[in-house]
């Protein structure tokens, strides 16, 4: 009688386990060693054999025990199985207490169902010489709720396991950091379509708080106890991964925005919030470099003349020079002025070592092309503040590398490539209405036959361009296409970029646009060429429909491009730092960058050529990642936000110029005067 009472236990406890609405299994490996255990539970003595198995050793209650013997539910994120049941027998309250603690030891596999409305038997009768024996078993009745179609089980089962396998590392992967800036950029209305995410990730915050809680050991059956779905596979998951894994947020919201928005969408709002900065601020009281922070534009008064290694007579009063030594330089053979026909060209070390020493003056030529290379030297506002660098000093720069109106800004905007070995971009509805749906192509080396102007199949030609945006023998890509009516004022992009130069055949590259669809109007564009340091920029004519235009023709040979321009070159002048562009600018000043000074050479040396007049309007960043000592690395996040927080406010007298990495290949034209006259291009 004592096994009913055992048996009606586990049905009573399976009952109320039930009326939680969630019951799960967990992980057994073997089905069979969970019997085992159960049988070898029981104390010495007490399961003796009967006939041939012992007498607890059925059939009825073998399967019984493989199919709901590890069914679990959870309450205070603990797990509870059938076997937390008290039963006024030591024999069978043996077996229980270590069948508990056997199931409750394991991990949830998946949800519990099952394809039959009962699991087991109650009873069963056997007759023997002497009359009939009743043998009971284990058996419960399944609810409704927990029945599934014996097909759909397994997928059932899966999807569950999957699912919140997604939360789980969602949980564990995503920041409380990230969500918490999401949520505020959602309810600032700086994230475009983000109230439809608001309620998910407020949920999401709630469970993190509580996960974060949690011991290790434990925060996977909290998962299992939540309704919600991971957050990570979805478009606000995007998100929250980049935030999380510390990319820049400003690129993290485009990436998002590229997924759910126009693209002519804008974002109305900064992506700085209230709650970022005031944990910065907590951060940076912590760790005693809050007056670090704060940067200004250098001026000609913050430079020794030891670390720099040229400055023409308007300067070098400010730094300490006085009139003797400005004589000295004057000193030397007087040799008659020679202007030279031909443009030489040197290395920027041969110029330091055998050009610079001699130079009175010297002007650099401010090309199209140099937009990116416009930099500020940045000073901090307190000199005696501790040093957050890598360097043994506390000056940094900052680049022109967020022009609002270049098409490389666009194209990065978009989600495209810049950084390949060869670039072909091109952009419309700027210089005059165009609603057509305008396509690039780039045709590779070997095609016997490129398009004419109307009506040509090229479907067969070896290229990059719409309908065959990838290339794989050469790595060509088309990266960022638009296929919507151009809004007015709006001005869509198309970007085609090579990555890498070793997969690349020589021979020519045709770069041609195509009016594939001529709606209302086909007014003309802008297209740029890209490769080493040359940027090549075009203005393409009004287009009928079907009509190509090819813009240039890029050959590659043992590792070198050259270009055949078939649309003229731009050489159309612009004012950007308050200077003109294709014209020269006298150099007041020339130096290394400050990782460089001192005799220091900590990581890339740049070289640094400040113009007369230069100067910007804008704010520059003088904080990035890289500047800073890794000590700081754990707190790059914060410092991420303080970069593009604090910059330094612009001046009349800033040091603004030229900068060029020793790492990139580059170059710059310069007019020398000194002892003779001469002009050069200087290549990095």
């Amino acid at each position: 009688m004592e096994f009913i009472k055992f048996s009606n236990a586990i049905r009573k406890q399976f009952n109320k386990m039930a009326k939680t609405e969630k019951l799960f299994v967990v992980k057994v490996d073997d089905k069979n060693e969970l019997w085992n255990f159960y049988l070898n539970s029981f104390p010495t003595g007490t399961n003796e054999i009967y006939k041939e198995n012992k007498e607890y050793d059925c059939n009825f209650c073998k399967s019984f025990i493989k199919k709901a013997g590890h069914i679990v539910t959870i309450k205070n994120n603990k797990l509870v199985s059938i076997f937390d049941i008290t039963i006024n027998d030591s024999t069978f309250q043996a077996v229980v207490d270590a069948m508990s603690e056997y199931i409750k030891g394991k991990e949830i596999d998946t949800v519990f169902c099952h394809d039959e409305n009962t699991i087991g038997t109650e009873f069963n009768t056997q007759i023997t010489g002497n009359g009939s024996i009743r043998w009971n078993h284990f058996y419960i009745d399944v609810p409704n709720e927990f029945i599934k179609d014996k097909n759909d089980i397994g997928t059932y089962r899966g999807d569950n396991r999957t699912t919140k396998g997604v939360l789980y590392r969602s949980l564990k992967e995503l920041s409380l950091e990230a969500a918490q800036i999401v949520l505020e950029l959602i309810e600032s209305g700086s994230l475009y379509r983000g109230d439809e995410h608001k309620k998910v990730v407020k949920d999401f915050i709630k469970s993190k708080k509580t996960f974060n809680k949690i011991p290790v050991a434990k925060q996977k059956i909290y998962c299992w106890s939540l309704k919600e779905y991971g957050i990570r596979n979805t478009v606000i998951g995007s998100l929250l991964i980049d935030i999380s894994e510390g990319k820049d947020l400003e690129s993290s919201v485009k990436s998002f925005e590229s997924k759910v928005a126009p693209q002519n969408y804008k974002r109305p709002t900064a992506l700085v919030t209230k709650w970022m900065i005031e944990n910065a601020q907590k951060k940076c009281e912590e760790l005693g470099i809050e007056a670090s922070l704060y940067r200004r534009c250098a001026v000609a008064e913050d430079i020794t003349i030891n670390n720099v290694l040229f400055a023409d007579r308007s300067v070098q009063p400010a730094m300490g020079v006085n009139a003797f030594d400005m004589l000295k330089k004057d000193v030397g053979d007087v040799v008659t002025n020679k202007q030279l026909d031909k443009i030489e060209e040197v290395p920027i070390q041969t110029f330091i070592d055998t050009i610079l020493p001699k130079a009175k003056s010297f002007e650099l030529l401010l090309e199209n092309k140099h937009e990116n290379n416009l930099m500020n030297l940045i000073a901090p506002v307190n000199p005696d503040a501790p040093n957050i660098l890598k360097w043994n000093n506390n000056f940094s720069w900052g680049y022109n590398g967020e022009v609002a109106d270049s098409m490389r800004q666009r194209v990065k905007n978009a989600g495209g490539r810049v950084d390949g070995v060869f670039r072909f971009s091109h952009s419309w509805n700027e210089l005059e209405p165009n609603q057509s749906l305008m396509d690039l192509h780039v045709f590779m080396p070997g095609n016997t036959h490129v398009p004419g102007k109307i009506h040509d199949n090229y479907g067969n030609y070896e290229r990059v361009g719409w309908n065959h945006r990838k290339h794989n023998n050469s790595g060509g890509s088309q990266d960022v296409d638009y296929v919507d009516q151009a809004p007015p004022k709006y001005i869509p992009v198309e970007n085609i970029t090579f990555p890498n130069l070793g997969k690349m055949l020589d021979g020519k590259y045709i770069c041609k646009i195509h009016n594939w669809s001529y709606r209302n109007s086909g007014g003309k564009g802008k297209a740029e060429i890209e490769f080493g340091s040359n940027i090549y920029k075009y203005v393409y004519p009004s287009t009928k429909n079907k009509e190509w235009v090819t813009v240039a023709e890029v050959t590659l040979k043992n590792g070198e491009f050259s270009i055949k321009h078939i649309l003229p070159e731009s050489q159309e002048t612009k004012e950007i730092y308050g200077i003109t562009t294709n014209k020269f600018h006298p150099v007041t000043m020339m130096m290394n960058s400050p990782n460089h000074w001192d005799g220091e050479e900590t990581g890339n040396k740049h070289y640094f050529f400040m113009l007369k007049d230069c100067k910007t309007n804008d704010t520059i960043r003088g904080i990035y990642n890289e500047f800073i000592k890794e000590e700081l690395n754990e707190h790059r996040k914060v410092f991420e936000m303080l970069g593009s927080k604090l910059k330094a406010e612009p001046t009349d007298n800033q040091l603004a110029g030229l900068g060029f990495s020793s790492t990139r290949r580059d170059s710059v034209v310069c007019k020398v005067k000194g002892t003779f006259n001469r002009t050069i291009k200087i290549t990095f």
